[in-house]
């Protein structure tokens, strides 16, 4: 009998998701900009918590990108090296006030710095 192993990829069934408002601002962004074809979430390590997420909107994909069309006309870009830190994360479009802004809702994160800037994970 022959010993095999076998390696398994990891893939993130939560994915990422958005809201109705986020879904709403993002499509407006793409559409401004002529050849666009979604949105990047990128994760950079930074601030006094670890990483912080960082948006683009893109006119190309990457070879390592995984992309979630969470509502028409928006793609969202991940490169695999971040899926499991943002598998299950929810994206907001939050106004208060005057300021407008996008909200990450990570449930992989396990802390965050007090300005909200950046955040951890275990």
């Amino acid at each position: 009998m022959e010993n095999t192993m076998s390696v398994n990829e990891f893939i993130p069934s939560a994915g990422v998701t958005m809201t109705s408002a986020a879904l709403n601002h993002t499509r407006k962004q793409i559409e401004r900009t002529p050849n666009a074809i979604g949105i990047r979430i990128d994760l950079k390590q930074s601030g006094c918590s670890g990483y912080m997420y960082e948006t683009s909107i893109v006119e190309n994909s990457e070879p390592n990108d995984t992309v979630f069309e969470p509502g028409t006309g928006v793609r969202i870009l991940v490169k695999a090296d971040d899926l499991p830190m943002l598998s299950g994360m929810e994206i907001d479009y939050v106004t208060e006030g005057l300021n407008s802004t996008l909200v990450f809702r990570n449930p992989n994160a396990t802390g965050e710095c007090g300005c909200g800037e950046s955040f951890s994970v275990s």
